[in-house]
C-alpha cells in the first residue's frame, strides 16, 4: 500500500491545474499573460508590467506609475495511452486524466521614489491535478491527485542609478493536498482505496539584479530559493481484507511528509532592435535532483499491518536537473497594439525507471502566440495562446511479492493553454 501512497505523495508539491504539463517536472510557468506570449524569453529582463514581482524583483524598478496586473491561464490538456498491460490484466486506459482548470495570479507594484519601490504578488509556482477513470488499469500506482500550492510574496527593489537594480521578497507558501490510491493486497477480495491528505505553510525567498546593460538591451538573473516542507495530515484506509485480518476496515492513521521544491535560476536577454521589434531570449535551471527519494511516515499503523507495508516507506525517485531554454519577440504594431510570439524547449526530470502514472510526462517543445491592447494609457489588456507537444514516454511500475501488481504504457501528451490579463495604471 505505501508504495502506492508513495507514487501518490509525490505529488504534494503542486497547485491549481494539472501544469505540470506546461513546465518541467511538476512547476508552473504561468505566472504572467503577457510573458505568456512570448513563451516566458526574457521573463527576468522583460519587466514590461507587475508580474516582475515573481519574474525579476528587480524590475520594479523600471515601473513608473503604481499599477495593478492580474489574470488567468487556462489548460486543456490531452493524453493518448497506448500499448498498455497490467496484472491483474484489467481495466481501462482512456487517457484525458486532466481537467480543464485555471491557475489565477495577480500582483501589484507601487513606486516610492527614485530608488525605492514595493510590490506584492499572489501566484503559484507548482501545481498538478490527475484524475483517471474509476477502472483505470494502473490505479494501484495513482487514482487521483489534487494538490495546491499559493504563494504570496511581499517585494521590494532598489535602483542604485539609471542601469543597475535589484530587487528581494519573501515567499510565504501555503501547501494543501488530497491524494488517492486504489490498494489489492489479495485479489480474491475487492479493492480498497488510500486517501491521503496533507497541509504546510513554509517560507522561501526570490531575488534578482536587472542591469541595462546598453541603451538597448536589458540583462536579467533571478534565484527562486528551495522551499522546504514538512507536511503533516492523515491516511485514510478503507479495505474490506482488513476484516479478515482481525482489524478494522476502516482505518485512519497520521501521516508526515519532509519535501523540498527545487531552487531555480533564470537568466535572460531582452534587446530593442528598433522602434517596432523587441527581441527576448532565456534559460532556467533547476535543481530538480534534490527529489532523490521520497519517505512517507504513518504513526499509530498496528503490528499486523505495518508488516504488510502501512509503515514507513521510501522509494527511490531519482529526478535530474534541468535546462529549459527560449526565444522570442514582440512587434509594437502601432500605439495601442503589440504583438508577441516565442518558442520554448523544456527538459523533464523524470526518468524510465521510475515514472509513474502521477507525472508522465517527458521533454517538451511549446509555441506561443500572444497581443496586448492598450485602448487608454492608464489599461493594458493581454491575450495569449501556447501549444504544447511532449516527447512519448514510458511507464513501467511494479510493486513486487506479495502483490505483483504491476502497469507498464506508453503516454502521448499535449495541451492548449489560453491566457487573458490586465493591468491597471493608477
Amino acid at each position: 500500500m505505501k508504495k502506492v501512497m508513495l507514487k501518490t505523495t509525490l505529488s504534494l508539491a503542486v497547485t491549481l491545474a494539472s501544469t505540470q504539463i506546461f513546465a518541467s517536472g511538476f512547476a508552473l510557468n504561468e505566472q504572467s499573460i503577457s510573458g505568456m506570449g512570448t513563451g516566458f524569453a526574457g521573463r527576468s529582463s522583460s519587466a514590461d508590467d507587475a508580474s516582475t514581482v515573481f519574474g525579476n524583483p528587480a524590475g520594479m524598478a523600471r515601473i513608473k506609475r503604481e499599477q495593478v496586473t492580474g489574470g488567468v491561464a487556462f489548460i486543456d490538456a490531452h493524453t493518448d495511452i497506448s500499448d498498455a498491460s497490467s496484472s491483474p490484466n484489467r481495466g481501462t486506459n482512456k487517457g484525458d486524466m486532466v481537467p480543464f482548470m485555471g491557475v489565477p495570479m495577480g500582483y501589484y507594484v507601487k513606486p516610492i521614489d527614485d530608488h525605492w519601490a514595493f510590490g506584492l504578488g499572489v501566484y503559484a509556482p507548482f501545481g498538478l491535478v490527475t484524475d483517471y477513470e474509476n477502472g483505470f488499469a494502473g490505479k494501484y500506482f495513482g487514482s487521483k491527485s489534487e494538490v495546491k500550492i499559493v504563494t504570496v510574496q511581499p517585494t521590494i527593489s532598489y535602483a542604485f542609478n539609471d542601469k543597475v537594480s535589484i530587487g528581494f521578497g519573501p515567499t510565504i507558501n501555503r501547501i494543501d493536498g488530497k491524494l488517492e490510491s486504489n490498494l489489492s493486497l489479495d485479489p480474491r477480495f475487492a479493492d480498497g482505496t488510500v486517501k491521503i491528505k496533507g497541509d504546510d505553510t513554509a517560507l522561501g525567498f526570490n531575488v534578482g539584479v536587472l542591469v541595462q546593460a546598453t541603451d538597448s538591451t536589458r540583462v536579467g538573473l533571478t534565484y527562486h530559493s528551495k522551499v522546504k516542507y514538512k507536511l503533516d495530515g492523515d491516511t485514510k484506509v478503507s479495505y474490506p481484507l482488513l476484516a479478515g485480518l482481525g482489524q478494522n476496515p476502516n482505518q485512519k492513521f497520521d501521516a508526515s511528509l519532509d519535501l523540498d521544491t527545487p531552487e531555480s535560476i533564470d537568466f535572460s536577454v531582452t534587446h530593442q532592435l528598433d522602434d517596432k521589434w523587441t527581441l527576448y531570449a532565456g534559460s532556467t535551471w533547476t535543481r530538480w535532483s534534490r527529489l532523490k527519494e521520497i519517505t512517507v511516515e504513518n504513526s499509530g499503523v498496528p503490528a499486523a499491518l505495518a508488516a504488510r507495508g502501512l509503515g514507513t516507506i521510501t522509494e527511490e525517485q531519482d529526478w535530474h536537473d534541468t535546462w529549459a531554454h527560449a526565444i522570442g519577440a514582440s512587434y509594437q504594431l502601432n500605439k495601442e497594439w503589440v504583438l508577441r510570439t516565442g518558442l520554448s524547449f523544456d527538459q523533464s526530470p523524470t526518468n524510465n525507471e521510475h515514472r509513474s502514472p502521477r507525472i508522465p510526462t517527458g521533454d517538451r517543445t511549446i509555441f506561443s502566440l500572444g497581443a496586448g491592447w492598450s485602448p487608454t494609457d492608464d489599461l493594458t489588456i493581454d491575450v495569449a495562446y501556447s501549444y504544447l507537444r511532449e516527447e512519448s514516454v514510458k511507464i513501467n511500475n511494479s510493486n513486487g511479492a506479495p502483490r505483483n501488481q504491476s502497469y507498464s504504457s506508453k503516454y502521448e501528451n499535449w495541451a492548449n493553454g489560453f491566457g487573458v490579463g490586465a493591468t491597471y495604471r493608477f
